[in-house]
């Protein structure tokens, strides 16, 4: 074996160690893992473009695979595909969360017109507040609080949060659906719940 040739098989060596050790790592997280957190896991070696690229090549290793490496707001993450998951809720069935109409209207204001108060959201909505809706959203880490409003009062600026953006599969706001008239959205989408 020539040198070249040694050198190019230490650099495939390398180079397959190193998209290894992501994989380890981010299957080995219980949550997303941010690039950052990658550069410190190899001691800032490695550009965050040159971990992006590693990354963009580790999804590629995943083709053909029951899993996917996706990226979410928060980071990187495995995920079992989509044509995978009727068989996993096979094995292990789980309820789906059912979110009600009010707290759907909640979040969604809170998500197109941050910050907002606890009063622009009633203005908006048009009802009071449930406080249950507000305490639901934060104990899910979907919202949190950003700042207070210069008012009498100073009320609390209402945001979302990554976690939002990752339970409804979002890398940035940007990805929300477009937003013609919210009041109009609400109304077809209270019109299709089920009256007691």
């Amino acid at each position: 074996m020539t040198a070249d040739q040694q050198n190019t098989f230490h650099v495939d060596e390398l180079h397959h160690e190193i998209l290894m050790q992501l994989e380890a790592i981010i299957f080995a997280s219980d949550a997303p893992v941010s690039i950052a957190r990658l550069k410190e896991a190899f001691q800032n070696q490695y550009s965050k473009q040159q971990l992006r690229q590693y990354l963009a090549q580790l999804a590629v290793l995943q083709h053909g695979r029951s899993i996917e490496l996706v990226e979410s707001a928060q980071g990187y993450r495995f995920q079992v595909r989509a044509k995978y998951r009727n068989v996993i809720a096979q094995v292990w069935p789980e309820r789906p969360t059912k979110l009600s109409p009010s707290l759907l209207e909640t979040v969604a204001v809170i998500a197109y017109h941050q910050p907002v108060t606890r009063a622009d959201i009633e203005q908006i909505r048009g009802v009071t507040n449930n406080s249950q809706i507000l305490r639901t959203l934060f104990d899910w880490n979907w919202i949190k609080e950003s700042g207070f409003r210069e008012l009498p009062g100073r009320p609390a600026l209402l945001v979302t949060t990554p976690q939002f953006l990752n339970a409804f599969g979002l890398l940035s706001l940007d990805q929300l659906p477009p937003l013609q008239d919210a009041k109009e959205a609400f109304m077809a989408l209270d019109a299709k719940t089920p009256k007691s």
